[in-house]
């Protein structure tokens, strides 16, 4: 694998979060989760409070390197010299959770077309499949209130998450939040294949519910199979290798 030399003033811990994020965006970018230089992945910066990196405005998802993200406080403030601004919309969102909610230490937010359709269903996203199954009970919904720039809407914003943490913005997209960069990049992916599913699903036909019972056997299966602290761990590493063989500029 490539390798870059870490900025003698950033930490070692500090680097580590920016070169996991890098090839974050740079996946996305390859499964095409894009949307133009907007949408945002957030990563908390270890040992330091308050403090997260996120991408720098202006460049596409296969763009971004580890030494070009943006390290900005819970306020919106650069914690380190840059070139490039912040989209406010990311900000003001991203910040709120990670304000917060201490274990949303990376929070993903897009605008794919399967998961703005199912965004865009009076039912939302439904237990019909492997993956649908797994968030059942698990998803919480907000409705629709124009670009998320607007500071106010905060308390909505948590008042419709409660105790979870993947949330369908209606009319909007999708927004998944986890204690690690591979469990979260892990949930979107099943999360995104769901919605891709369901859209499949309805074309061919009528959908066809999983009962709650066979839901509950297989959330706790699913839920068994990774040991603790490991989730995504091994699917985030093999992305990695991935997007690492076809341009591992995202380490620098």
């Amino acid at each position: 694998m490539a390798t870059a030399l870490k900025p003698a003033a950033i930490s070692d811990a500090e680097w580590q979060a920016r070169q996991q994020l890098a090839a974050c965006y740079r996946i996305f970018a390859h499964l095409g989760w894009d949307e133009l230089i907007y949408n945002h992945i957030s990563l908390r910066v270890p040992g330091e409070d308050n403090a997260f990196l996120i991408n720098p405005f202006t460049l596409m998802y296969g763009e971004v390197t580890a030494s070009n993200l943006v390290k900005i406080d819970i306020d919106g403030n650069k914690l380190a010299d840059s070139p490039y601004p912040v989209n406010r919309a990311g900000f003001v969102q991203h910040s709120l959770f990670h304000r917060n909610l201490p274990d949303a230490h990376c929070i993903i937010h897009t605008h794919t077309t399967a998961g703005m359709a199912i965004a865009c269903t009076e039912e939302g996203l439904q237990p019909i499949d492997f993956y649908s199954s797994m968030f059942a009970g698990r998803i919480a919904y907000h409705d629709f209130e124009g670009v998320t720039i607007h500071p106010n809407e905060g308390p909505r914003f948590l008042e419709s998450l409660g105790d979870k943490r993947i949330m369908i913005l209606r009319n909007h997209g999708l927004l998944v939040m986890a204690p690690s960069l591979p469990a979260a990049f892990q949930t979107y992916y099943f999360l995104e294949r769901a919605c891709a599913v369901q859209i499949a699903a309805r074309q061919a036909g009528t959908l066809r519910l999983v009962p709650d019972e066979v839901i509950a056997v297989h959330q706790r299966d699913v839920g068994s199979a990774t040991p603790a602290g490991m989730q995504g761990a091994a699917d985030f590493a093999a992305m990695t290798r991935l997007i690492d063989r076809i341009d591992p500029s995202w380490r620098e």
